[in-house]
């Protein structure tokens, strides 16, 4: 009990550094990024820590396991450099008899990769997308500058000239690309366009003035016009959102079983299904490959050990892009993990397996 104690308090402690330095690195990159489109008026820059952290989830989805797996690395090799597994051993206790008192810990960790992946990181997803959707418009008018193209979500606006409280627009130009694929472009050109605030609304609402408005179906010559005295604009959010099998990510659970027979949809249910086995995997791979003497340095093993689980992730990520293709069936994924186990435990044997088998060499050649 006392060993297992220790084990835990360490494993955890040092994952836990790992998966936020992790975080911290990534979450940097994508809050450069966001500061770089909200420079380019892309995004309304007070949004931008609400997108931060409804993508927390979907990152934490990949990198939680590394760090589990890093941790456990670090941990075993630390016992190995500092003669602690010397001491285990000559108790009684090997590596494989450690590895099995951290398997509570690591059905913590499981579960809670699970949750992440079956409800959080979809609902920040759709937080996402909705809150994306809602601000499209509603930034593009508050970043427009006067004779300079803005872009944002669908929309591509262009004003001649603007007053100071940036409500009303002159010489507007509007473009909206189609929302699906058969559906026509829309071109609208007005004199004038004038923002109306709407209390209790969150929709986006723009008056134009004195314009005409086109239809514009690609790759072909057909198009419709039509001429306004007022016309308005109104995008509202969609709060029910409904995604197309594209944008299987964001879907719930229950979704995802509604569609099951669709290859997309199956690609992701098993990967919901089963990457959190994934923590398995990574206690027997880090029990496989943690053994380094002293003079070595526990760091030895540690980078060609991240490439064999690396490989793991690759590896299910390719079977997600052949399960959406309805190259292989959804199972794809259990038998990558069981081929990873058995390769793992097979590692672990080795110290049993290696001196037999020097001896019924040595008794060949005899």
């Amino acid at each position: 009990m006392i060993i297992r104690r220790y084990l835990v308090k360490q494993v955890v402690s040092t994952s836990l550094v790992v998966v936020t330095l992790l975080t911290v690195i990534m979450m940097g990159g994508q809050l450069i990024k966001r500061f770089g489109q909200a420079a380019m008026g892309r995004i309304d820059p007070s949004i931008l820590f609400s997108i931060i952290g409804y993508r927390l989830p979907e990152f934490l989805t990949l990198i939680l396991p590394l760090g589990f797996f890093i941790g456990l690395m670090l941990v075993f090799g630390r016992l190995y450099v500092d003669h602690e597994m010397a001491v285990l051993n000559g108790s009684g206790v090997s590596r494989i008899q450690l590895a099995r008192l951290l398997i509570p810990l690591t059905v913590i960790y499981l579960c809670v990769q699970s949750v992440l992946m079956i409800w959080i990181s979809p609902w920040g997803l759709r937080q996402y997308e909705q809150l994306i959707s809602t601000q499209a418009v509603k930034t593009g008018f508050d970043s427009v500058r006067p004779r300079e193209f803005i872009s944002a979500g669908m929309y591509t606006i262009y004003a001649g000239s603007l007053s100071e409280d940036r409500k009303n627009l002159k010489d507007v130009f509007v473009y909206k690309r189609a929302e699906k694929e058969g559906r026509p472009d829309e071109i609208i050109l007005a004199k004038e366009a004038t923002r109306i605030e709407i209390a209790n609304d969150s929709a986006s609402v723009v008056d134009l003035i004195q314009g005409r408005r086109y239809e514009i179906y690609q790759n072909s010559a057909k198009y419709s016009q039509a001429e306004f005295q007022t016309w308005r604009l109104r995008i509202e959010s969609d709060k029910e959102a409904k995604f197309d099998s594209g944008e299987v990510e964001a879907l719930s659970f229950g979704k995802l079983l509604e569609n099951k027979n669709d290859p997309v949809v199956q690609s992701e249910l098993g990967w919901r299904i089963f990457v959190p086995f994934t923590m398995i995997v990574a206690l027997m791979l880090a029990t496989a490959l943690c053994e380094v003497s002293p003079r070595q340095g526990r760091y030895l093993k540690l980078f060609p050990a991240l490439l064999i689980f690396a490989s793991l992730i690759v590896a299910l990520m390719a079977i997600k892009t052949r399960v959406s293709k309805d190259e292989v069936g959804m199972w794809a994924y259990l038998a990558v993990l069981l081929v990873y186990a058995i390769a793992a435990a097979l590692f672990s044997r080795k110290q049993k397996l290696a001196p037999k088998i020097k001896k019924h060499i040595q008794r060949v050649r005899s």
